[in-house]
């Protein structure tokens, strides 16, 4: 407390930057959450410790990005605490601005407090006070020098050729991220968890010269296939062509740079995943046994995990699938629910016995254990993947069922079970192998070469165990020289709102909506990589994208790239000025290097939302680069200010150049409008270690204009209740088609797909199914019958069911 009351008192009375009277507190605290590994300082929950210390920290701090990068785990646990509810309205009642305003006049009557702030002895000027350290004699030369060069000393862009294979001696990048189920519309928590975590590495990797093969595409075998083409009426290969065009028009939206997005309903699939099946059974590492299963009389059928609904075994939530709780996220044996009832039906199955396959991973341990070790010790697996894998390994590794009795899967090639199919997470993860495999026929210099091949697989923790566990023990019992993952990059969960995204009840903003919000595609990147879930939880929130937007795209990064090429048009006509460097100059080169090497070592430990810190960090020494040169004055001024001008406004812009480089993996569309409104080099496009010349004086700029707009309260208010949830629940029906008036063929095929809905429905209701997926059929037989309509050359408004009038 007293070390927070002097810096809040410099900070308010002085103007001063208080960080530096916390540093060593602030470190005990970092050094605290980091030996626990937990989220909050005193465990997993929020304590009276953890709102204290919040309480004294943010009238200091406010942002987590006022805190060192180096404090990681600080900076996730002051960010969850301030985007708590509760914190969040102590924040906007009692410690924002105004109160602070209010202190501040009630601290200058007070003598400043014991622990008074004293700057340390520093050859550092005074607008250097607050950085994160000093910087050296070599470090400013170095910089200098590596400015001269200029873009010759960049290295030049390498294209790979098509398809992008493997190259002796160079750095091969192989990048998967985990195959969404084909069976919904991916959320915001499913788009940052995987595809664009991915393609912001990818990205990188791409501007760093690595030959780099990003590969996708949608999982479509399995129950939650089969579920949703029960409740959409279509075959499941249906519900796959449908969804999987959904997808891939969502990640389009996204600009997911994906060098190849497949589907897993492929003949490779099988041929491959039939391969490494027959591998494990020469070799030993497949068992049969009997196991209990739930079957529906009433349907005739063993019901796989997600026919099944009952209450948990373990937080008793009521909704439970049969493989896996919603609520607590436990893997459930679908036969421990408690009142369990088919989906299909709504009938209570019984258990009966059935003959299954098994992966012997007790067998496997011996491999595994030895390949994770290395992995560890080599790769970057983040913390929760680690931690995940050994609590699967401590809790001792059990046989794992690999087969189902479904018909929509890939057939199990052996006799006695030819009429089950492999259970989704033994087939899924052989997908991307088969993807690769439709991509180029040369797939196996990718997936049977780890001496040459980095493998980079991304997720959401829940998948974790199925890529580090299983899947590894799979391809380690196949026995053929498989590519295994050595950096296993997995996040938490993105949260919406005060709530959780849900599939299934259509909670938050999907994919396909965020198109229809008006705000474009890098505006989303933006937010959702800004509050990527890296260490813990983090939840979406539209008054703080309305915040980061206006503040750090709008007010920080989009003025600064305004201004430093608005002062090349006004004062220089369009062209670049003379710099002569001083030596503050020469400071601020030091200090832009650093911010990119620090983005550098980030990026290369997948820390992808850190590193936008960095970018941020830039544009915000720029501004105030910017601020204290005046250079709007300086062009008025005698000669020397006008030369003093022209450098800052030529630095300024070349710092502007930079930045459409190093935001390009973040927001693509952005760094491509910077690019062209300056004009950049397309060779200048590439990642170095050093902040070069790029814009020398004489090249001419472009047309420079805004990069973002503001977003008004009033509408994200609007946005908020739009997108509160509920209005997600049911599968938007296809927009109306117009048809030809009177065309026999047309109204024939209506009237049959009218009935035939219309028979749908009642066998619905007569299995008295859940009334929201009553509704979803009854849109669709509303829709049918405005086309017949419209066929038919009728208004096609359908009348308003007849009932009882309210008096």
């Amino acid at each position: 407390q007293p070390a927070a009351a002097a810096a809040l008192y410099a900070q308010l009375v002085h103007g001063k930057k208080g960080l530096e009277a916390l540093r060593k507190l602030l470190a005990h605290i970092e050094q605290n959450l980091s030996r626990r590994g937990s989220a909050y300082l005193a465990g997993w929950l929020v304590g009276a410790a953890d709102v204290v210390v919040w309480g004294t920290l943010f009238p200091v701090l406010q942002d987590e990005t006022s805190l060192p990068n180096e404090l990681q785990a600080l900076r996730t646990w002051f960010q969850s605490m301030t985007l708590s509810e509760a914190c969040r309205k102590a924040a906007d009642s009692i410690l924002m601005p105004k109160a602070l305003m209010e202190f501040k006049s009630y601290l200058q009557k007070q003598p400043p407090p014991c622990l008074a702030m004293e700057r340390a002895t520093s050859n550092e000027p005074e607008e250097e006070e607050g950085s994160e350290r000093a910087l050296t004699e070599e470090e400013i030369t170095a910089a200098a020098d590596a400015w001269a060069h200029g873009a010759v000393a960049l290295p030049k862009p390498w294209q790979p050729q098509k398809p992008v294979l493997p190259v002796e001696g160079m750095k091969n990048v192989l990048i998967t991220s985990a195959l969404p189920y084909v069976n919904n519309v991916p959320h915001l928590g499913n788009i940052i968890g995987c595809v664009l975590s991915a393609d912001t590495f990818a990205r990188y990797c791409r501007l760093r010269n690595w030959n780099t093969l990003y590969v996708c595409g949608t999982d479509e075998y399995g129950t939650a296939t089969e579920t949703k083409a029960v409740e959409e009426g279509l075959t499941p290969q249906e519900i796959c062509n449908k969804y999987n065009a959904i997808h891939a028009d969502i990640y389009r939206w996204f600009d997911i740079s994906f060098d190849y997005f497949g589907r897993t309903t492929t003949p490779y699939q099988t041929t491959i995943a039939q391969d490494i099946f027959q591998r494990l059974l020469d070799r030993g590492f497949l068992l049969q046994d009997t196991v209990e299963q739930l079957r529906c009389e009433n349907c005739q059928r063993f019901l796989a995990d997600r026919f099944v609904e009952g209450t948990c075994p373990f937080c008793s939530y009521e909704e439970a699938r049969g493989d896996q709780c919603d609520k607590c996220g436990k893997l459930i044996n679908a036969v421990e629910l408690k009142n369990p009832q088919c989906k299909l039906c709504r009938g209570i199955p019984v258990v009966k016995p059935t003959q299954h396959l098994f992966l012997d991973l007790p067998k496997l341990e011996e491999r595994l254990e030895p390949w994770l070790q290395q992995s560890w010790a080599t790769g970057d697996w983040t913390v929760n993947a680690r931690y995940i894998t050994r609590s699967w390994i401590r809790d001792g590794l059990k046989p794992r069922c690999i087969t189902r009795d479904l018909k929509w899967g890939t057939p199990v090639p052996l006799d006695g079970f030819r009429d089950k199919v492999f259970y989704v997470w033994f087939d899924a993860p052989i997908g991307y192998l088969s993807i690769t495999a439709n991509y180029t026929d040369q797939w196996e210099r990718w997936w049977k070469n780890p001496q040459q091949v980095e493998l980079y697989n991304f997720m959401a923790k829940d998948n974790v165990p199925f890529h580090s566990v299983i899947f590894p023990c799979s391809l380690l019992g196949a026995d053929d020289n498989y590519t295994l993952v050595n950096h296993l990059i997995a996040t938490e969960y993105l949260n919406y709102e005060d709530g959780k995204f849900s599939k299934s009840r259509g909670v938050g903003v999907f994919g396909d909506m965020a198109k229809d919000t008006g705000i474009p595609a890098d505006i989303w990147r933006f937010y959702l990589l800004y509050l990527r879930p890296e260490g813990q939880d983090s939840a979406f929130s539209w008054s703080d994208l309305m915040l980061k937007n206006n503040s750090e795209l709008l007010n920080n990064l989009g003025n600064f790239i305004n201004r430093a090429g608005m002062f090349v048009c006004k004062f220089f006509s369009g062209v670049v000025p003379n710099m002569v460097l001083t030596p503050d100059d020469k400071r601020l080169l030091a200090r832009v290097t650093l911010e990119l090497r620090q983005y550098h070592q980030l990026l290369e430990k997948v820390r992808i939302r850190d590193a936008l810190r960095c970018i941020l960090s830039i544009s915000r020494h720029g501004n105030q680069y910017i601020q204290v040169n005046e250079p709007w004055k300086r062009i008025k001024g005698d000669e020397k200010d006008r030369q003093r001008a022209g450098t800052v406004t030529g630095v300024a812009v070349n710092m502007a150049s930079l930045l459409a480089v190093l935001l390009q993996p973040y927001m693509p569309s952005v760094s491509s409008a910077i690019q062209g409104q300056l004009c950049i080099p397309a060779d200048c496009f590439v990642l170095s270690h050093n902040f070069t010349c790029t814009l020398p004086p004489g090249h001419c700029v472009g047309t420079v204009s805004p990069l973002f707009q503001k977003l008004e309260n009033d509408q994200v208010e609007a946005l908020r209740k739009r997108f509160g949830g509920g209005q997600a629940r049911q599968t938007p029906p296809a927009p109306a088609t117009l048809v030809a008036t009177g065309a026999p063929h047309l109204i024939q095929e209506l009237t049959e797909e009218v009935a035939k809905q219309g028979n749908h429905i009642r066998q619905l209701k007569a299995n008295k199914a859940e009334k929201a997926q009553i509704d979803t059929e009854v849109a669709k037989l509303l829709e049918l019958k405005k086309q017949l309509a419209l066929a038919e050359g009728k208004n096609p408004e359908v009348p308003v069911s007849k009932g009882k009038r309210n008096k």
